[in-house]
């Protein structure tokens, strides 16, 4: 218990000495990353992107070494690749076991949703993006990678069409609307699956089913959804692609 102790304070020290000064919440949800999956910020399995911790593909293949994970296979989308316009898509199998039938996860890239920094890169990054998926299905890692990212602090068409319309109060009433409209509204204008939506929001309210939730608690989760899907909406969708089946398991 010393040991794990002192692995969680060295990361902390390190992690505020790389950030500065982290929120509680973030300092809290690091340990928590430490904890159950023993990431190193030293080595850099994770890094602090916008208030938010993302693992990366090093990390995640460092936790597969960890859990002796049997393999993985990688193959080409080919009906979904286009060479002449960067447009790639690769699908990647993860096998716990010999046993296991394996975790699925897909990758995509092209020039639109990858940064300027990786741009000619997009195969490798197609590829990198599936592995991370099926790294993350397999060992339950609900936190987005940063490869899985596009580019950051650029904003999204999505984004810049939210940015023309006008604000909306953070009181749950927002200007009249039930607070079920105005959900389906961020999901139309942002495009986001209703089911894992749905699964999000049962989370985020600590219930079984949304019915369970108070109003007060599904107003703040309309908030919250809002905000995030304004300021980061490809950060959102790798949270909401965290509740999406595993095509695969483990026996």
């Amino acid at each position: 218990m010393k040991v794990h102790a002192r692995l969680v304070r060295e990361n902390t020290d390190f992690a505020q000495l790389m950030w500065g000064c982290l929120p509680r919440s973030s300092v809290a949800g690091l340990e928590a990353l430490i904890q159950l999956y023993r990431f190193s910020v030293p080595l850099g399995d994770v890094i602090y992107l916008e208030n938010r911790w993302y693992v990366t593909h090093a990390g995640l293949l460092r936790l597969a070494s960890r859990k002796r994970c049997v393999g993985i296979r990688v193959s080409p989308v080919r009906e979904f690749c286009n060479a002449g316009a960067g447009r790639w898509a690769f699908k990647a199998t993860v096998y716990r076991s010999r046993a296991c039938k394996g975790f699925t996860g897909y990758g995509d890239a092209d020039p639109s949703n990858v940064s300027a920094l990786v741009r000619g890169a997009e195969m490798r990054m197609a590829e990198t993006r599936a592995v991370n998926r099926a790294l993350r299905k397999a060992y339950g890692i609900a936190v987005c990678s940063v490869e899985e990212l596009g580019s950051i602090g650029e904003p999204t068409e999505s984004q810049r069409q939210s940015s023309k319309l006008p604000p909306q109060p953070a009181n749950g009433s927002y200007g009249g609307p039930k607070v079920r409209d105005r959900l389906c509204q961020i999901i139309r204008q942002h495009q986001l699956d209703p089911n894992l939506v749905k699964s999000y929001a049962t989370d985020f309210c600590r219930v079984k089913t949304l019915r369970e939730a108070e109003r007060e608690q599904v107003e703040a989760f309309v908030v919250h959804l809002a905000d995030w899907a304004e300021k980061d909406r490809n950060a959102l969708l790798c949270q909401l692609n965290s509740y999406l089946p595993a095509k695969g398991s483990a026996a």
